[in-house]
């Protein structure tokens, strides 16, 4: 269990970053793509939408796991004003052989959807897992989803992340 724990948390930086990286358009830097100026709070909220959207587009009976988004720091930028937002979540087909029909329903709609997608392969892991990694430019956002079908319950692991917001003036990022 501890090696799993840590080569997630090796392996999410890596992944927020290269779905935030240098394919969104709109920076305030050349690193970091800039989003606009929001409370930590209504940006947690749009970000859940966007989910909400890649959902949809899943097409297969199944269920969502139930959580939430969370907020950290952008790089090289000040924590009390930039942040983005992240939302991790798991999509379970009601059916083990519907896992295929999920991703392949992605990586058809997604760019249907305004997303394009940067990679798509296995990973580098044991299970050599397909991963899906897609930008959308107008939302400033990118997901990365693997399909993990060696699981004892398989599924589609996915997270979404913004690219940076500013709080508005006189105000600080509220970390959750």
């Amino acid at each position: 269990m501890k090696i799993k724990l840590g080569v997630l948390a090796v392996a999410m930086p890596l992944a927020l970053t290269t779905l935030t990286g240098c394919s969104m358009t709109d920076k305030e830097s050349d690193d970091v793509t800039y989003v606009g100026t929001s409370t930590s709070s209504d940006a947690a909220d749009a970000l859940e939408k966007i989910s909400s959207g890649i959902y949809d587009l899943i097409g297969v009976k199944g269920e969502a796991s139930d959580s939430r988004a969370g907020v950290e720091e952008c790089p090289d930028k000040d924590r009390d004003t930039y942040f983005k937002v992240f939302h991790p979540w798991s999509f379970y087909p009601a059916s083990p052989g519907d896992l295929d029909a999920a991703m392949q329903h992605l990586k058809e709609r997604l760019p249907k959807h305004g997303w394009r997608i940067v990679s798509y392969g296995p990973d580098t892991s044991k299970n050599r897992n397909i991963v899906l990694i897609a930008d959308n430019d107008e939302e400033k956002a990118g997901v990365h989803i693997a399909k993990m079908p060696k699981r004892e319950r398989p599924k589609l692991s996915l997270t979404v992340v913004s690219g940076c917001y500013k709080v508005p003036e006189g105000q600080k990022v509220e970390y959750f």
